[in-house]
């Protein structure tokens, strides 16, 4: 299964033909590493291949009073050829343009979408109602998706288009696009589904472009939904409803034009929204933009200015004084990514603790917090925190300063931690030629793989006892004759160990042994003398509390900045019990984010006032 994400995009017909603009923001999502299955409807298409044959295109108006295309068996070839001519071929054009691969063929070809045909239609004519048993429209019922996903890991971009196919009728049936698309991003794990339309979005009023309707939660009325955007709506709930995915409707015929956003959530948790809306936003290290370009739509606060960085950090600042304090949280999660679920105490769902909560919180300071003239706070939510490369907390340390930090790491209400273990990452890679596992004196190679890791575990305890190791992602392969092995040694170093632990390490062994350093990251512990532990003590303090001090075995962007800052003073606080991190039960309790968070306002007000005692 492909690490990569996967958008899915349903592009209107009249988007495709009249709008090719479109394709370069597709390339553009290609190139940052991520997956594209676009979904195209036929509308225009349609109406351009009956224009070329001079035939009349037939209709139904439904009890409703909506009007739908009519596909009458006869009709089925021409839809087929209009696909073909107006919308395959304009799609391979387009995309090949920008030297991107395509697959792109109809749904129901080779029996990829199947679906199962309506059984009647009601339709109203010569003001009856009448029923229709030969219309070839239909509903989805699976796709074949080990081939979708084959293909979407060969390809930069997989396009499908209705009609697709019913194995019981033997013949293509016609669906609705959207609802397609919606199902298709169900059944792959999609993460970001996109309905690009003609609008800016959905309108409250149709006749009024500025009335963009930014957020749908499920428990609003949507009895002004008119006309195709009932489809779009429905689809966008579907999709909301069953899967992982976030959805919003765009345009005109953009992605990054206005956006209405649909949330599986009730308006009613109002207190909570901003915390519902970034949990339900997936951003898997490397996959953060969408995110961090939500984040800095939706806050707009005065006297905040809000940017994303080079390396792709979402960065605030507020104030604009001498004395800066770095709220430093994390936007990325790492894989896998399920359905987040609200109830009336809290929020389940990936990254809910590790460690989107306490962004969140870091966020409502730039509310919260009066920020003095002498003074400036800069929050910053950084990329790829849950990977070997720190991307975004390197770019920090390089580029950034700060005269103190507070890390955005769940430590639990009561709980100030003060340091984390070092990261030490080795990959291991053994190769030799094959041999016959009955030789004399043979070893297999996996065997010898693990010697090497316990003799360099051995290593490292000489130099650290107190260091934590794993072994993980192990990969075998046989080829031509040679036999590899790869896997990663994985050390948590105490901060005791110091930053000259990697030099000390001998990893000199045999020819066929390799060792890579992938990382050799130091610990670090902060003193409990200073500024900002003293503003944490009084925060606490002034609710009756006692301090908890904490040292994590675990690693932080905190780890990455102290390679330089080293006079710098860091410590991590914010919600949520740090045991759930990186399982599949992830669950933070509002009242811990909302008393979190106060204890976090007293205590960067605090810091800021000590300044001018400094």
């Amino acid at each position: 299964m492909s690490s990569r994400s996967l958008y899915v995009i349903k592009l209107g017909s009249s988007t495709i033909v009249h709008h090719p603009a479109i394709f370069e923001e597709i390339s553009r999502i290609v190139k940052r590493g991520h997956q594209v299955l676009l979904v195209a409807g036929g509308a225009e298409a349609i109406r351009l291949k009956y224009e070329s044959i001079s035939r009349p295109m037939p209709f139904l108006t439904l009890p409703s009073g909506d009007e739908v295309r009519y596909c009458a068996p006869e009709e089925m070839p021409i839809i087929r050829e209009a696909y073909e001519e107006h919308i395959v071929s304009p799609l391979n054009k387009q995309l090949k343009s920008y030297g991107l691969s395509v697959y792109a063929q109809l749904g129901g070809d080779h029996g990829v979408v199947l679906g199962q045909k309506a059984k009647r239609i009601k339709a109203i004519k010569d003001e009856r109602t009448v029923i229709i048993r030969d219309s070839l429209f239909g509903h989805f019922t699976s796709s074949h998706s080990s081939f979708l996903r084959a293909a979407l890991d060969a390809f930069d971009v997989v396009c499908l288009t209705p009609p697709i196919f019913d194995p019981v009728l033997d013949s293509y049936i016609n669906i609705d696009a959207d609802v397609l698309a919606a199902h298709l991003a169900v059944e792959l794990d999609a993460h970001h589904l996109r309905f690009v339309t003609g609008t800016p979005g959905l309108l409250l009023d149709v006749h009024d472009q500025t009335s963009t309707i930014s957020d749908l939660y499920t428990d609003d009325e949507l009895s002004f939904v008119q006309g195709r955007m009932k489809q779009k709506v429905r689809a966008a709930q579907l999709a909301i409803l069953e899967g992982a995915c976030d959805v919003f409707i765009s345009g005109p015929h953009t992605l990054e034009g206005s956006k209405t956003w649909f949330w599986n959530v009730s308006r009613e948790l109002a207190s909570v929204d901003l915390l519902n809306k970034v949990a339900r936003i997936p951003s898997v290290s490397q996959d953060e933009h969408e995110l961090a370009q939500y984040l800095l739509d939706a806050i707009q606060l005065p006297s905040v200015s809000g940017t994303i960085d080079e390396a792709g950090n979402i960065v605030f600042r507020k104030g604009s004084g001498p004395h800066t304090l770095l709220l430093l949280g994390h936007i990325d999660t790492v894989p896998h990514v399920w359905p987040v679920r609200s109830d009336t105490n809290g929020i389940t769902g990936r990254g809910v603790v590790d460690a989107k909560g306490c962004f969140v919180n870091f966020v409502h300071m730039l509310q919260d917090v009066d920020v003095p003239e002498h003074g400036s706070l800069l929050v910053i939510g950084a990329v790829e925190e849950e990977i070997s490369s720190s991307k975004g907390a390197f770019f920090i340390r390089d580029q950034y300063s700060a005269d103190a930090v507070i890390i955005g790491e769940p430590s639990g209400e009561d709980n100030l931690t003060l340091g984390y273990y070092g990261l030490f990452k080795l990959r291991i890679t053994i190769q030799r030629a094959q041999e016959h596992t009955a030789a004399k004196d043979t070893i297999s190679v996996i065997d010898e793989l693990y010697q090497v890791a316990a003799e360099i575990r051995q290593r490292v305890r000489d130099i650290d006892a107190q260091s934590l190791s794993s072994l993980i992602d192990i990969n075998f392969e046989q080829v031509k004759g040679f036999l590899t092995v790869t896997a990663i040694l994985n050390f948590r170093v105490s901060p005791a160990a110091g930053n000259g632990y990697a030099d000390q390490l001998d990893l000199t062994f045999k020819k066929e042994v390799t060792i890579e350093v992938l990382r050799a990251t130091p610990g670090y512990a902060n003193a409990r003398s200073g500024s900002l532990v003293k503003a944490f003590v009084r925060s606490f303090a002034k609710r009756g509390k006692s301090i908890h001090y904490l040292k994590k075995r675990g690693t932080s962007d905190m780890n990455t900045l102290a390679t330089t800052w080293s006079t710098v003073p860091m410590v991590a606080y914010g919600p949520g019990d740090s045991s759930l991190d990186h399982t599949n039960d992830e669950y933070l309790h509002y009242e811990e984010a909302a008393a979190t968070r106060s204890i976090l306002k007293d205590a960067v007000t605090e810091w800021f006032r000590l300044q001018l005692e400094a």
